[in-house]
């Protein structure tokens, strides 16, 4: 009975202190009339939430069923609410990755839409299970949220973006421009750090999404938009695909941004979990395995072996012993995800490509 109390005490806890935050927030659902409107965020069972605070996550994921992964709607390529309602890009396979894993069906996961200022709040109320969004690594957040950043999926940096009649190559050229950037993100902090630092006057303009912030730069409020390089260049390819003017990218970058997945602290089991299921990703295009051949090899390399889950091969993850192979069939390797969405940019030669081949993407041997 005091157990129970001590539960409902601390669900309340957590949904009063959610509600405090949301309240501070504007709104983020307003799609601009470019794609369907987001479902609602779902909250969190209560059943769920006891689990999570007994350090279960995995035994909860598997007896709802599928996966809640928190994620966002309006960035092409990354993550975007289609004109026929379903969510598709790079994060949304990263999230599709990890029911895949566990399950053995990719479809087993549930899109949870969250705003950047709400995001850490809603993971730390068990409104999902893990994030995929975009979410930049930093000493504060994974010190301060309540978060555990696991592998880095995508290395980039931030950049900002300027009509290219405006002959801007420089950050001193955007002296007292308005700057649109998105609200409650490290890039907002980043640009007034170093514009402080440079001592460059700007006037920030913020906005909750993408859905309104792009709209308005393509309006002309603002001279110059900022996001991660990633981003600039899926809108750049966006606003000239239809017609607009030709967009230009400054050559310096001004932070390092390395984004990833991200669940709650104080659950090992689930950070390992989802880790692994992610990196598979990784360590199957390594072993040059993909979506058409995993399920069909037949060499003796032992790594692979062990890799596919032979002999019975149990690192104690606490997956089924076969689950790469579910991973890279469903949802293909990190190779396929990325070149899936050409938005992204190149990969070949670039810092995500593999570490063999000069690239970032390193994992710890499967064995």
């Amino acid at each position: 009975m005091q157990r129970s109390v001590h539960r409902w005490l601390a669900l309340l806890g957590l949904v009063l202190a959610f509600s405090l935050v949301a309240a501070s927030c504007d709104n983020d659902d307003d799609d601009g009339g470019a794609a369907p409107a987001a479902p609602e965020p779902t909250e969190a069972p209560e059943a769920t939430v006891d689990l999570i605070q007994d350090g279960g996550t995995l035994q909860a994921v598997m007896d709802r069923g599928h996966v809640l992964c928190g994620s966002r709607d309006d960035v092409p390529g990354f993550a975007l609410l289609n004109e026929n309602g379903e969510y598709e890009g790079f994060d949304i396979d990263m999230c599709r990755v990890v029911a895949a894993a566990i399950f053995g069906d990719a479809s087993a996961v549930e899109i949870v839409p969250v705003t950047s200022a709400e995001r850490f709040t809603a993971l730390a109320s068990g409104q999902f299970d893990v994030m995929n969004r975009n979410t930049t690594w930093t000493a504060t957040r994974d010190g301060t949220e309540g978060a555990e950043f696991l592998f880095t999926t995508y290395y980039d940096g931030q950049g900002i973006m300027v009509p290219a009649s405006t002959g801007f190559t420089t950050l001193e050229d955007l002296a007292d421009a308005n700057i649109c950037v998105s609200t409650g993100t490290t890039t907002e902090l980043n640009l007034t750090a170093v514009f402080a630092a440079r001592g460059i006057p700007f006037n920030p303009v913020t906005f909750e999404g993408f859905d309104t912030l792009v709209p308005a730069y393509e309006e002309g409020q603002c001279e110059a938009m900022t996001s991660d390089s990633s981003v600039l260049g899926v809108y750049k390819f966006e606003i000239e695909g239809k017609g607009g003017p030709d967009q230009h990218i400054m050559t310096e970058i001004i932070s390092k941004e390395p984004l990833g997945t991200v669940v709650r602290d104080g659950d090992s089991q689930w950070a390992q979990v989802v880790n692994w299921a992610t990196m598979a990703t990784v360590q199957a295009w390594e072993f040059g395995l993909d979506s058409t051949n995993i399920g069909s090899y037949s060499g003796t390399d032992p790594n692979i072996l062990n890799f596919l889950g032979q002999d019975n091969f149990d690192p104690g993850l606490g997956l089924p012993t076969d689950f790469a192979i579910n991973v890279i069939e469903q949802v293909g390797n990190y190779e396929e995800i990325f070149n899936r969405y050409p938005q992204l940019g190149v990969l070949d030669g670039s810092v995500n490509d593999l570490w063999s081949n000069g690239g970032l993407m390193y994992v710890p041997p499967y064995r």
